[in-house]
């Protein structure tokens, strides 16, 4: 019976734990949006909804990498709202219209404050129509240049009223904030700004000015400042570094790199917003 035992104990060890489920993968769809054919990545929980969803929108580097349809950047941000509950949607603002990065583009391609304001609206149209979709819980999220995007998508100039809920809440990971603080920037949406004080790629303080212009006269908008924080800090397992002169996917210059403290924030800050 000892042998017996001991054989079983040794079969139980050779048998791995089980291991978590996969999360679900993303799965390509189609938008129409005039001449042009949104292409986007749709991470969808399992079940038939209504979900809360978020749409989530790329930085200048573009959403896809080499052999990969969404970089690990984005990928690690939609499992995280994934296994929170949201549906999550990537449009490709560049691959859609067959470019690549446009972050040392002194002329984009793509202009901020009109085609991929553009994008917004038609993956918004595309969302309230499926029947998987909370209606009134649809938020925003973007990094970078898709944070600038967001930045203009929520002003109060854009929304025409046509009896539908709008967007619940925004959140924006470092955007250029010059522009919008000189043109009077306020929002109608909550909108949440988190950015490093370090960052020597966008402007803190000018983040901060656009923000504090617009109390009183917006929505909830606040912003987050990380004391040592620069640039990228919420991507994983980036050491800090100067940008190199060889990358066209990242900004032209400055530092990028994690901040492990300020990541762990903004993802209990993300979380909270979200669920306002």
């Amino acid at each position: 019976m000892r042998l017996k035992s001991v054989f079983m104990c040794l079969a139980m060890l050779a048998v791995p734990a089980a291991a978590a489920a996969p999360l679900p993968a993303p799965r390509q769809v189609e938008i129409p949006e005039g001449n042009v054919t949104l292409h986007a990545q749709l991470y969808r929980p399992d079940g038939d909804g209504p979900f809360p969803t978020v749409m989530a929108l790329h930085g200048c580097g573009g959403l896809a990498g080499r052999s990969e349809a969404v970089l690990p950047r984005y990928r690690d941000w939609a499992e995280q709202l994934l296994t929170s509950g949201h549906a999550v949607l990537l449009p490709d603002s560049y691959g859609s219209r067959g470019l690549g990065p446009q972050c040392r583009i002194k002329e984009h391609q793509v202009q901020t404050r009109r085609a991929r304001v553009a994008d917004i609206n038609a993956a918004r149209q595309w969302l309230v129509q499926q029947k998987w979709v909370a209606k009134s819980r649809i938020s925003l999220i973007g990094w970078g240049n898709g944070a600038a995007a967001l930045l203009w998508a929520v002003r109060p100039q854009v929304w025409s009223r046509n009896g539908e809920p709008d967007f619940r809440s925004a959140v924006a990971f470092y955007p250029d904030c010059r522009t919008s603080f000189g043109l009077g920037w306020s929002a109608r949406v909550p909108t949440l700004v988190l950015i490093g004080a370090r960052d020597d790629v966008a402007s803190s303080s000018a983040c901060h000015q656009m923000v504090d212009g617009a109390r009183g006269r917006s929505a909830l908008a606040r912003i987050v400042v990380y004391p040592e924080a620069y640039h990228d800090f919420d991507r994983a397992n980036l050491p800090l570094h100067v940008v190199a002169a060889s990358d066209a996917e990242i900004a032209e210059r400055g530092h990028i790199g994690t901040d492990a403290d300020a990541r762990k924030d903004a993802q209990k800050q993300v979380a909270e917003w979200l669920s306002r």
